[in-house]
């Protein structure tokens, strides 16, 4: 199975129903390793990674995602398909265009994460929880 349809199936298919925060397993096993790292992988292009930090401001087209990642249109579309593809956004349509928006709120935790965490690097700011 593809690291696309993994994620997708992945996340639709699971409940929470772990002894951890939010549900969720407490001790990760070899199958949430395997997901993280898939999910990682995606969010490891500058693009992708700039298109979901737009969607953490709410929905948007491909016109303003476009505007907003600085990225040729084509390449931005490929880029949402990809995520589209993997479940990380989802899309309605609004007339003839097509509004996308990030499907789950861990998402949006983990790319607010990763940005203050280079942030923190490149500012030499300390460390903290």
């Amino acid at each position: 199975m593809s690291a696309r349809m993994h994620l997708s199936s992945a996340h639709d298919a699971q409940p929470h129903t772990g002894s951890g925060p939010g549900g969720h397993p407490s001790a990760p096993g070899e199958e949430q390793f395997a997901l993280a790292a898939e999910l990682l992988g995606l969010l490891g292009d500058r693009t992708r990674l700039a298109l979901l930090h737009a969607l953490t401001g709410g929905e948007a087209d491909v016109t303003t995602l476009t505007e907003a990642c600085g990225a040729a249109r084509p390449a931005v579309s490929q880029h949402l398909a990809r995520l589209r593809l993997a479940g990380l956004v989802g899309t309605r349509k609004e007339g003839r265009r097509v509004i996308y928006s990030l499907r789950d709120g861990h998402l949006r935790r983990v790319v607010d994460e990763a940005l203050s965490l280079a942030d923190h690097r490149l500012t030499e700011r300390p460390e903290h929880d």
